[in-house]
């Protein structure tokens, strides 16, 4: 079975293909989402929506905690890091992550923010050691096969890969980096475009952002099913 973490963080509540001014991004990993479940009705999939409940941001007291040895921790510390350790225990189980994630202001929604600031943590996620020769940090989460989907939403268009807006699309890198810092390398992504613009300009590119999600989840199946296989 593949495990499924599916993240939400769009501060609208509802799908766009659901309710007027719904959010696109959930439009998009709800359908992943169902098109998986079609296929792998099995697979365990854990849903953390972090637009309605967003995590709690990092605070001084977070740090001090995170960075003192386990062993020497304190009872405040192990409270205070408790959220955290719930998001990086569903993260270390998924095989498989897809995040919605609209684009505010170019980048992505602060609760999705406060969620990669407690994932990514020094002993955790990734390791650190200043006496370790050549590099003195590494991703505790690499060889491990899992598999990153970025399903976002923008009101403009162009932000693509050598399109006109790519140099301010501070959404799919804010994201990518500190997941690959964390060992998760294997990444794939659609997109909605023309919020702002409406009409046909949004439905072609709805239409063709669906097209992609299920063309990912054709895709993403096979590969899990010739992993198994090997």
């Amino acid at each position: 079975m593949t495990r499924l973490l599916h993240i939400d963080s769009s501060a609208r509540p509802h799908a766009s293909d659901r309710a007027a001014h719904g959010s696109h991004s959930r439009r998009l990993s709800a359908r992943f989402v169902r098109r998986w479940r079609e296929r792998h009705p099995d697979d365990p999939i854990v849903q953390r929506d972090v637009g309605v409940a967003p995590p709690t941001p990092v605070s001084g007291r977070w740090i001090h905690a995170a960075f003192t040895p386990l062993a020497q921790r304190e009872d405040w510390m192990h409270e205070v890091l408790a959220e955290s350790d719930a998001l990086i225990d569903e993260l270390i189980a998924a095989d498989l992550i897809v995040i919605g994630v609209p684009m505010y202001n170019f980048g992505v929604p602060a609760p999705l923010k406060a969620w990669i600031d407690n994932v990514v943590r020094v002993g955790r996620t990734f390791g650190f050691d200043r006496s370790r020769e050549g590099e003195p940090y590494w991703p505790m989460l690499a060889d491990a096969g899992k598999r990153l989907v970025l399903l976002s939403s923008r009101g403009d268009y162009g932000y693509g890969k050598g399109e006109r807006l790519e140099s301010i699309n501070h959404v799919e890198p804010s994201v990518l980096t500190p997941m690959r810092y964390l060992g998760i390398t294997d990444a794939h992504g659609a997109a909605i475009e023309y919020d702002e613009f409406g009409g046909d300009d949004l439905r072609r590119s709805i239409e063709s952002a669906e097209a992609q999600v299920d063309a990912l989840v054709e895709r993403l199946s096979r590969q899990g099913e010739t992993r198994k296989a090997a």
